[in-house]
């Protein structure tokens, strides 16, 4: 059950950063989703895209929390410093 309650924790996390990634793409760009990640791989902004997206997991680690729910904070917690570590990735790399 534990393990369980983690996965869930991590797909919400990823969801969540998926979708905050969009919004911020869909509210504050003029292209398209397809043409602003282009864009930022060129311009090498995709790790602050990212970063922007990662905003909406805090939304669900603290909606975790107060349900109770600690594991899958855990999980989006997880999903989180994997994100940190695919920014770190972009910005060094």
């Amino acid at each position: 059950m534990h393990k369980k309650e983690l996965l869930i924790g991590f797909a919400v996390g990823i969801i969540a950063n998926t979708i905050g990634t969009l919004l911020y793409i869909l509210l504050f760009s003029d292209l398209g989703i397809t043409e602003t990640f282009q864009a930022a791989i060129q311009q090498g902004h995709i790790g602050s895209l990212l970063a922007l997206g990662a905003i909406l997991n805090l939304v669900a680690f603290f909606l975790f929390l107060r349900i109770r729910r600690d594991n899958r904070a855990k999980g989006v917690l997880i999903a989180t410093i994997l994100t940190a570590l695919l920014i770190l990735y972009y910005k060094v790399f």
